[in-house]
């Protein structure tokens, strides 16, 4: 039993010396040109593979509107911007800069190969430690992780979508996002044409200086400066939206009308600051009639968990989301949607039916 603990022992010193030298040393050559050792490669890829796995979400948690060709788009438009100078495009090599790497980024064509659309989503926002592969920037969007995923989840097939992003790696313009002019087709994208451009360049600060978090935005703002925000604010935000936030809202006892403008309990009505029938006293909001079913029920749940910052009256609105159930935003949402029908003169209105 002596020379067993004496054997054990001399190992442990043995092994301790040689972790010494690689460490102190640098006995290890980790040189990305020589690659790993034998053997290292399949056990850090092993771990990996079974890290996503045990901590991947449910499937249940996989949204329901994760195919929508929308929602696909944005992924697509995300990915060429962030991701594509790493793991390239359908169709397209990647450079020979990320070929050397140690480990190579797969191919997105073969990075997605083998693993479902939750396993996908925890990689996209965790990362992967020693591979280059970053989280996700803005902690709590899961909803832009599952917009990455959601184009991720419809390759290979999804050549169209492809299109929309353009041809080669150069960074998504506003436009190819947002529309000409501002005037998004895309239900998860916001129109701009519908902001000042004061409130447009408000939140573009916001989004470079890291105050409002958005793993999308924040990519495409943080490297522009103050005359870049104030030559896009004007380009594509409109001077005419309090003006016609100033318009009689539709008379309707819908429980959505009522939520929108009487408010609930000591939350004040969303018409005061937002329109229809904007009082001359109250602050100018963002315009929301004329806004997406989508976006709109999207930006409340984020303000009601608490995922959505930015601005002078972010606690007023975190307060007026907090309490509202999923029917309450349905409901207030589809009553934006109505009162904007009732104005189909008006330029602003004629993209609603989204």
């Amino acid at each position: 039993m002596k020379r067993v603990i004496q054997t054990l022992a001399a190992l442990a010193v043995g092994g301790a010396v040689m972790a010494a030298l690689v460490v102190g040393v640098g006995l290890y050559n980790v040189s990305a040109r020589e690659g790993h050792l034998p053997g290292v490669r399949w056990v850090l890829h092993t771990t990996y593979q079974q890290s996503v796995q045990l901590r991947a979400p449910e499937p249940k948690k996989v949204p329901d509107d994760i195919q929508h060709p929308d929602r696909v788009t944005v992924g697509a438009l995300h990915f060429k911007t962030a991701c594509a100078f790493c793991h390239g495009l359908p169709g397209q090599a990647q450079s020979a800069t990320t070929q050397s790497m140690e480990p190579p980024p797969p191919h997105i064509t073969d990075a997605v190969s083998g693993w479902e659309a939750e396993e996908l989503f925890w990689i996209v926002n965790e990362g992967v430690k020693m591979t280059g592969m970053p989280h996700w920037p803005a902690p709590g969007r899961e909803d832009e992780v599952w917009s990455v995923v959601a184009y991720l989840n419809a390759l290979p097939d999804a050549q169209a979508q492809v299109a929309l992003a353009g041809e080669g790696r150069e960074r998504a313009s506003c436009t190819q996002c947002h529309g000409e002019n501002g005037n998004s087709r895309n239900s998860y994208i916001p129109r701009l044409d519908l902001l000042t451009p004061g409130q447009i360049a408000e939140a573009l600060r916001q989004y470079r200086d890291g105050r409002r978090e958005s793993g999308i935005m924040q990519e495409a703002a943080g490297l522009l400066s103050d005359s870049q925000i104030a030559a896009m604010a004007q380009k594509y935000g409109s001077p005419k939206a309090p003006q016609w936030q100033g318009e009689e809202a539709p008379e309707a006892e819908t429980p959505g009308a009522l939520l929108a403008q009487s408010g609930n309990g000591d939350v004040p009505a969303c018409t005061a600051c937002h329109g229809p029938g904007r009082r001359a006293d109250a602050p100018i909001a963002p315009l929301l009639a004329g806004q997406s079913k989508a976006y709109l029920e999207g930006q409340l749940k984020l303000w009601r968990e608490g995922k959505r910052g930015g601005g002078e009256r972010s606690e007023l609105m975190r307060k007026a989301a907090q309490d509202l159930t999923d029917d309450e935003i349905a409901t207030l949402v589809d009553w934006y949607r109505s009162s904007c029908s009732s104005h189909r003169s008006n330029l602003y209105c004629e993209t609603w039916g989204r």
